[in-house]
């Protein structure tokens, strides 16, 4: 499956984005504050191609101006989900590089995966999280329209041993046709 907006077009991950990956997921400001471990090699990025970013539903965020990858973002349908939903609602996760932070182009892609879980896949509800002091995913998901559902405490993040705080936001398939 390939979708497009404006300026990006989501495809599936291939294991020649390695080199792309590993720019952007090797700096520690990207994968700590999203929850997972920055990658330490372009073989490290090649493996999370292969075993992480191989899931349904996961593709990899490229620059229509380049056609390079710069980012993330997926669906996790159902049990896929670490926020334990029916099969009928979906978890969208996301991230982009630290120099594309800021130009709205999380929100053109989340709102494109909205559309595509609500429309296409017909799920009745759809989720996503924050890491505390992730302000940027935060108001990502407000601008969005998702809405605070609850808080979870002692989450593992990125770093062995860690625990953080994440909070939930949801988004029902009525609310979004509502807000859009």
């Amino acid at each position: 499956m390939i979708l497009e907006t404006e300026r990006l077009i989501l495809r599936p991950w291939e294991e020649r984005d390695a080199t792309d990956l590993f720019q952007y997921a090797s700096v520690p400001e990207v994968g700590t504050i999203a929850g997972w471990p920055v990658h330490t090699s372009v073989e490290n990025s090649r493996e999370i191609i292969k075993s992480v970013f191989s899931a349904p539903e996961t593709y990899a965020i490229v620059l229509k101006e380049t056609m390079q990858p710069v980012g993330s973002i997926g669906l996790m349908i159902g049990s896929a989900s670490h926020v334990g939903i029916p099969d009928t609602e979906a978890e969208i996760g996301y991230w982009i590089g630290v120099p594309y932070w800021g130009r709205g182009l999380i929100p053109e892609v989340v709102r494109e995966m909205m559309r595509y879980g609500f429309d296409d896949l017909n799920l009745e509800k759809m989720w996503c999280g924050y890491f505390d002091g992730n302000t940027k995913s935060q108001r990502v998901q407000e601008k969005c329209g998702f809405r605070y559902h609850r808080t979870k405490e002692n989450v593992p993040c990125a770093l062995e041993g860690v625990l953080g705080t994440e909070y939930i936001t949801c988004l029902s398939k009525s609310e979004w046709i509502s807000f859009k």
